[in-house]
């Protein structure tokens, strides 16, 4: 594998927890009814973000294969109670 597969494929391992730390970090303050500035949506996305990959090494680490749908679900659930966690 060269290194531009490699990057690619890092790349796409780590776009999702990306996607979906970006849409909680967007879609909170409609929901939760807050009003968190600039800075403050970075802080989320970035914590989302780390939080996202975390749980999708884990599922790779835990079930050999990338890809799992429980693993995007745990994901999913690990970033709505971090971003849940973010906003109190």
């Amino acid at each position: 594998m060269d290194v531009m597969s490699l990057l690619f494929h890092l790349f796409n391992f780590v776009a999702p927890a990306c996607a979906v730390a970006a849409w909680m970090a967007l879609v909170s303050p409609l929901v939760m009814r807050t009003y968190p500035s600039w800075r403050s949506w970075r802080r989320q996305f970035l914590f989302n973000s780390i939080v996202g990959v975390v749980v999708l090494l884990a599922g790779l680490l835990w079930f050999g294969n990338d890809g799992k749908v429980i693993t995007y679900a745990a994901m999913v659930l690990a970033c709505a109670s971090t971003q849940w966690l973010l906003t109190l």
